[in-house]
């Protein structure tokens, strides 16, 4: 498999297959494609994980895409930013935002991941429900604007406003703190709490969220929209 990602900041994953080659997508996933291709929509994994994928964030079943032959896929973004390309070794997972999962090579396995504190579920921005990304294989991945990475050593933290955090391996832990002082609640227009990520291990962020978008459109808007 060979892919490039083209279209700057409104991007999009174009996918080169050879015969036998598969890919998965949440249904419909798929924006575009060249060649001869198969698609059947199922619910991977059966019932149980379906269920998680759709508490996740996606669809209740997933397309697949085998190519019988040379041929090209393209799976483009739903928002402004980047397209993510990580490599996973089997059994390695990546824990990301709802919604975050574009496509992967088949054998990459999407499933639930729960929050463990109830204060980040509950005051994290993220939620309770994220996803979980196992290995062996390539995933490609949405993240809104732009997409700083740090790598952090064990036990080095970074601290973001909530909603921020788009990815982080599965070696990192979330959590959240209250913002200390008065002033600083009041007055710092940060809001009440920060999302603190504890390495080790790599860490994306996004510089722009849907949530975030919506409340710098809704003063245009028509009023009672």
């Amino acid at each position: 498999m060979r892919y490039s990602i083209e279209g700057g900041n409104l991007p999009a994953a174009v996918i080169q297959l050879e015969a036998g080659e598969s890919l998965i997508s949440e249904a419909g996933g798929r924006t575009w494609c060249r060649g001869p291709v198969i698609t059947e929509t199922r619910a991977e994994g059966g019932l149980g994980k379906a269920l998680g994928r759709m508490f996740a964030g996606e669809s209740l079943f997933m397309s697949r895409y085998m190519a019988e032959g040379p041929a090209e896929i393209g799976f483009a973004s739903s928002m402004p930013g980047r397209i993510l390309a990580r490599e996973l070794a089997p059994g390695e997972s990546i824990i990301c935002q709802k919604s975050a999962f574009l496509c992967a090579e088949a054998g990459v396995e999407l499933s639930v991941y729960l929050q463990k504190k109830l204060g980040a579920g509950l005051a994290g921005g993220e939620g309770f429900i994220m996803q979980r990304v196992t290995g062996p294989g390539t995933v490609f991945l949405e993240i809104d604007g732009y997409s700083p990475e740090y790598d952090l050593a064990p036990g080095e933290q970074l601290v973001c406003d909530t909603g921020v955090l788009a990815a982080m391996d599965a070696t990192c832990q979330m959590d959240i703190r209250m913002v200390r002082g008065a002033k600083n609640v009041l007055l710092g227009g940060e809001g009440l709490f920060d999302t603190v990520i504890t390495g080790p291990g790599k860490v994306y962020l996004q510089t722009m969220t849907v949530g975030r978008l919506a409340r710098l459109m809704r003063p245009f808007l028509p009023s009672g929209k």
